[in-house]
C-alpha cells in the first residue's frame, strides 16, 4: 500500500499529540473492562469497555480513562473538550500566580575598600527590595586562598549589614576557589 504525503503527515501528527497528551479516550481504550464513574460522579460499577462506551454515547459524552494504571482501569463519562478547556484555564491561572525568583550575584574581593563595599551593599539592598535573592561571592586568586578567614569576615560583615532587609539563606561556604553566601528577601508577616 502506497502512502500519500498528506496522509502520512496527518498520521504522524496524530501520534505525536497522543504521546504528548497521555489521556486515553473512547475507542483508544484497550482494557477489557473498566470501573465506571458516571457524569454526576456516581459509581456505576465494573462494566465491559464496550458497554461503558455505549453508555457514554447514549448521553453524547466521552469515556475517559482517569486512572489507567488501576486494576481495573477507572473510566469516567464526561465532556472531554470541556474538561481540557477547564484544565488549560487552571494551568493559565497557576502560571499567573507563580512567582519567579531571580538570583543576582555580587562579587566582592577579600581586600575590598569601604567605599566599594558600600556601593555593592546598596546594590544588594536594591535587589532585595525588588524581591530578588542576592548571592555574594568572593573569588580567591593566587595565594589569597590561604587567607580564607579574611574572605569569611567580609561576607559576614556583608550579611550583617543586610540583616534588616534580608535573611541569610546559605551561610558562607567554600566551593572551589570561591566563597559565597545567599541572602533572601525578608518574608512579609
Amino acid at each position: 500500500m502506497l502512502c500519500t504525503r498528506s496522509f502520512c503527515s496527518l498520521n504522524f501528527l496524530e501520534v505525536s499529540t497522543i504521546a504528548k497528551d497521555q489521556t486515553i479516550i473512547n475507542n483508544r481504550i484497550r482494557a477489557k473492562e473498566v470501573r465506571l464513574i458516571g457524569q454526576d460522579g456516581s459509581q456505576l460499577g465494573i462494566k465491559s469497555t464496550k458497554e461503558a462506551l455505549e453508555m457514554a454515547e447514549r448521553v453524547n459524552l466521552d469515556l475517559v480513562l482517569v486512572a489507567p494504571n488501576a486494576k481495573p482501569p477507572v473510566g469516567r463519562i464526561m465532556d472531554y473538550g470541556k474538561f481540557k478547556y477547564e484544565q488549560q484555564k487552571r494551568d493559565r491561572e497557576a502560571r499567573k500566580k507563580q512567582k519567579v525568583i531571580n538570583v543576582k550575584e555580587i562579587r566582592l574581593s577579600p581586600t575590598i575598600d569601604d567605599h566599594d563595599f558600600n556601593t555593592k551593599l546598596n546594590q544588594a539592598k536594591k535587589f532585595l527590595s525588588k524581591e530578588d535573592k542576592v548571592k555574594a561571592s568572593i573569588r580567591f586568586r593566587g595565594r589569597a586562598i590561604t587567607h580564607k578567614d579574611i574572605g569569611r569576615k567580609v561576607l559576614e560583615r556583608f550579611a550583617e549589614e543586610l540583616k534588616d532587609v534580608g535573611q541569610i539563606e546559605v551561610r558562607p561556604k567554600m566551593e572551589g576557589r570561591s566563597m559565597f553566601l545567599v541572602v533572601a528577601p525578608m518574608k512579609e508577616k
